[in-house]
């Protein structure tokens, strides 16, 4: 009977200091809470002309956090998106440049066209500038970059393209020369140049 007496008195004891050390400790949890809550609302009803950069942070994160819509495949970055399958049946073993064409497709590529006759950086401009209206005009969304006076990158989002527009590139009278993947294919102005 002692010994029952000690435990319920033990139990009891326990339970009153568990007691008397957790509610403290819960109060104080819950005021900073509610300081936090203050803050936020403080936060929420600040004018949007008065926020700072770590207020439109936070409200980014917040509207990122409640963005629960999935993005279309297209809309993806790249390299989110899954990369269309190659169909090697279709792979024509007489011309290495389909496998290219396939392998590229859906994938942003860079091509470096150069334009012949010594021109000066407005030139080359202007002539590469007419090329890519030319080639915008027959659907082929493409941007360009002058990176030297007489040489710009020709960057499309489908790499498939690359081949179609390197034909209608070295066609042109003032085109010296058109680069893929490193691999050189001479225009009409190289032959210009050499004579």
């Amino acid at each position: 009977m002692v010994a029952s007496f000690y435990g319920r008195s033990f139990i009891f004891w326990t339970t009153f200091l568990l007691i008397l050390f957790i509610i403290p400790s819960l109060e104080a949890k819950n005021e900073k809470k509610d300081k936090k809550d203050d803050a936020a609302d403080k936060w929420k009803k600040k004018d949007i002309r008065d926020y700072t950069d770590a207020d439109m942070e936070r409200l980014f994160e917040q509207w990122e956090e409640a963005d629960d819509d999935e993005l279309e495949e297209d809309e993806l970055p790249e390299w989110k998106r899954e990369a269309p399958k190659v169909d090697f049946s279709k792979y024509d073993q007489n011309n290495p440049e389909n496998l290219m064409m396939m392998s590229k497709k859906g994938k942003t590529l860079m091509m470096f066209v150069s334009v012949s006759g010594n021109p000066t950086r407005a030139e080359a401009e202007q002539i590469t500038s007419l090329w890519q209206s030319s080639l915008y005009n027959g659907n082929l969304d493409i941007t360009r970059y002058m990176v030297s006076d007489d040489r710009a990158i020709f960057m499309l989002k489908d790499g498939s393209k690359a081949w179609e527009v390197k034909d209608f590139l070295i066609k042109q009278d003032r085109c010296l020369q058109v680069t893929i993947e490193n691999k050189d294919y001479p225009g009409k102005g190289s032959l210009k140049t050499e004579l």
